[in-house]
């Protein structure tokens, strides 16, 4: 095998016509690699995306082959993958406003151009789910929002309307999903590419605690900061830090470690039925 990328969290082979995606225990946030891995966290991340790739394969294609078929050293935690033409253009559905769309909207009103209700606060559900997408920033650089037409502008109009699409019908589809199982699912980034024959594919991880915001159900109040089962732990203890979101990060604390953990495992487990060995 031949390593093609070691990225922050992810390290992707080349093994004849295939790819093996392996998700190490690194965590990122705002695009910086700490450096304090999550124990279990490439296994639990695999096993979630496996999870949700299956419950969603009549939505939309995804670039699995094989769970098993990977090597030794990297069994449970890597996924054998079809190669795809990467989409430019990170997928992103809000259904819930919080994170970035939320400052973005008290500055203009707005999430990457679609326009909100005015008096929406922390943690408000949105009258629909919303298409905000951002762009794919170069190693070292921040994601930053763009616009629908920005992604017509990028791939074309056709192109977007599907992106658009398979965005909302997976937010959709993965909410209901949850929300059967006590989770309400905030928001969500997907990544798609192009296979050979020019299908719309589903890759990298999918509905998993790195690339979506978790709530419990029962405990949801808008208005306030809602308890997280996904990495915005993470992001609160950063920010509380004084950390000013450039590398080199700081070391993570062993209690925000553990209780990250504790949030990847639990969500893992209410989401799939499964317990956690």
């Amino acid at each position: 095998m031949e390593l093609l990328h070691s990225g922050k969290v992810r390290d992707v082979y080349a093994d004849g016509d295939d790819l093996i995606l392996v998700a190490s225990d690194r965590i990122s946030i705002y695009d910086v690699a700490l450096p304090t891995p999550i124990p279990d966290k490439g296994r639990l991340l695999t096993a979630l995306s496996l999870w949700w790739f299956e419950q969603l394969a009549d939505l939309v294609p995804n670039h699995v082959i094989s769970a098993t078929d990977v090597p030794a050293e990297f069994a449970g935690r890597a996924i054998r993958c079809q190669r795809l033409d990467m989409v430019p253009v990170e997928c992103v559905a809000r259904g819930y406003l919080t994170g970035g769309g939320l400052r973005e909207y008290e500055q203009t009103g707005a999430v990457s151009g679609v326009r909100l209700p005015r008096g929406l606060a922390e943690a408000s559900i949105l009258p629909e789910p919303i298409f905000t997408p951002s762009s794919k920033a170069p190693a070292g650089e921040h994601d930053e929002p763009i616009t629908y037409d920005d992604v017509v502008a990028k791939v074309g109009e056709a192109t977007a309307e599907r992106l658009r699409q398979i965005t909302l019908d997976i937010y959709r589809r993965g909410a209901e999903l949850a929300a059967d199982r006590g989770i309400l699912i905030a928001d969500t980034k997907i990544e798609l590419g192009w296979a050979p024959d020019g299908t719309l594919v589903l890759a990298d991880e999918l509905l998993t605690s790195d690339s979506s915001r978790f709530w419990p159900a029962e405990s949801y109040q808008p208005g306030r900061v809602q308890f997280s089962y996904d990495k915005q732990y993470v992001r609160d203890w950063a920010t509380g830090s004084g950390w000013d979101k450039q590398p080199p990060a700081p070391d993570v604390p062993a209690e925000v470690v553990e209780a990250t953990r504790a949030r990847y495992v639990d969500v893992y487990e209410k989401l799939t039925g499964n317990r956690w060995e």
